[in-house]
């Protein structure tokens, strides 16, 4: 099987309007666990990898975030998976930069 590209937001619901103290401690999952990729983003946090592997460090991930206290989370995944080859996200952010760049 290849790598997967998920789109990965993970947050507690009713602990106010700050939430990067939880998102912090996700992205702590993410950098101990080094079995994926990734890249932060301003809503969403960028993985790639090995889906089954992905959706572990996720389930990881959330719990990180009930381990610091909150009540409810909630976690919104987008998931882009081909079959024919391997894709990283930077080359389709480059693919449509190129096609911007033609017109």
């Amino acid at each position: 099987m290849g790598k997967a590209i998920f789109a990965v937001s993970i947050s507690p619901l009713g602990e106010g309007p700050s939430v990067s103290d939880y998102v912090a401690e996700a992205i702590k999952v993410l950098k101990e666990d080094g079995r994926v990729e990734w890249e932060l983003g301003p809503m969403f946090t960028t993985v790639w990898g090995e889906p089954e592997v992905v959706f572990d460090v996720i389930l990881k991930m959330r719990e990180a975030v009930f381990r610091k206290g909150a009540k409810r989370v909630s976690v919104v995944i987008k998931m882009d998976e081909r079959r024919d080859r391997e894709v990283h996200p930077r080359e389709k952010v480059d693919s449509v930069l190129k096609k911007l760049a033609h017109t």
